[in-house]
């Protein structure tokens, strides 16, 4: 079986720090050659693989502020798909510019819906020839039939288990309104606990209003965007995560990291949250900032062993690698 997996191109794959697309793209890379697939992974020239590495982008476009990041996704996508006749399937984890030139593509298309950016972009994938596969129920458009559903899987080796957590909390994902770090503010000092938060500042007015004037270096610290070794020390290092999210999250890497590590999450009840979040056992679901500060002292009572076990079982990489294999497998058979 050969397989392109049409990578994004915003940063290294995987990346350095931020890059959600670009880490899953690279965990499924991965674990495919470990099961003797032959992948060719497009995707930036500096990237880390065993599989085949192929691409024209040097380096992230959002790494390199005279890359214009339409134009080198543009090129990416044409320069793959020129090369598609070669493989068994293309499989995307781009967001709609593949499907525009999916006519083009000499081979089956499979298309990960990472998140849709905006519903303007339904008219791409509504035209186009690719089969799709959801990130989560919650994340599914009605306009568009799916093959399956795939949760995210996660490294787990690079995530050890922290049977004794700590004292603080810790809030993950970039600084945004969508990802509610001014609720995690709040919510912690309700709770009268400290809160680390890490994340890439996505809107710097968000920032500047909303968390600058709290960040204190002890009740509140901000250490910005950290690497994979920093982000399991930090996430293990917690008593609990606090995911208020402001938006229907398609899935959330982050929440199941946390659990990962044995740190329990306490989640707004959106979008995937009540399908990744098992209450009592890897967290809590609550609607608002007072649920969540009660929800704080209780979390100690979610064994962590039980949550780390959890997430073993749900969201491991080599489950993911399974489940892409089972859709290839329907997809060729039925091509």
């Amino acid at each position: 079986m050969r397989v392109a997996l049409l990578g994004p191109i915003a940063w290294r794959t995987p990346p350095r720090h931020y890059g959600p697309w670009e880490l899953v793209t690279s965990l499924l890379a991965e674990g495919l050659t470990a099961r003797g697939v032959d992948v060719t992974l497009f995707a930036t020239l500096d990237s880390i693989t065993s599989a085949t590495l192929d691409g024209i982008a040097p380096h992230g476009y959002a790494e390199d502020a005279s890359m214009d990041g339409r134009i080198w996704e543009a090129m990416h996508v044409s320069y793959a798909l020129g090369r598609s006749g070669g493989f068994d399937l293309v499989h995307s984890h781009l967001d709609w510019l593949p499907l525009a030139f999916a006519e083009h593509c000499r081979a089956p298309m499979l298309t990960t819906v990472h998140g849709f950016s905006g519903a303007g972009i339904l008219p791409a994938y509504a035209r186009a020839g690719s089969a799709y596969v959801s990130i989560s129920d919650a994340d599914r458009a009605p306009e568009l039939d799916y093959v399956a559903t795939v949760y995210h899987g996660i490294d787990l080796a690079a995530l050890p288990f922290d049977p004794h957590g700590g004292g603080g909390l810790v809030a993950f994902g970039r600084i945004h309104p969508d990802k509610g770090t001014d609720a995690a503010i709040e919510i912690a000092r309700r709770a009268g606990l400290p809160l680390t938060i890490c994340g890439i500042i996505q809107d710097q007015r968000y920032y500047e209003e909303n968390v600058a004037p709290h960040v204190d270096g002890e009740k509140v610290v901000f250490l910005g965007s950290v690497g994979p070794r920093r982000r399991a020390e930090i996430l293990g290092g917690a008593l609990a995560l606090l995911h208020p999210i402001a938006f229907a999250e398609p899935f959330g890497l982050s929440v199941v990291e946390s659990m990962a590590c044995g740190t329990p999450v306490i989640a707004y009840r959106r979008g995937s949250m009540p399908e990744v979040v098992e209450p009592g056992v890897t967290g809590f679901l609550v609607d608002t900032v007072e649920e969540a500060v009660e929800a704080v002292s209780r979390v100690a009572s979610v064994d962590r062993a039980g949550c780390r076990a959890r997430a073993e079982g749900r969201f491991g990489v080599d489950r993911m690698v399974t489940d892409y294999l089972g859709v290839y497998g329907g997809l060729m058979g039925s091509a």
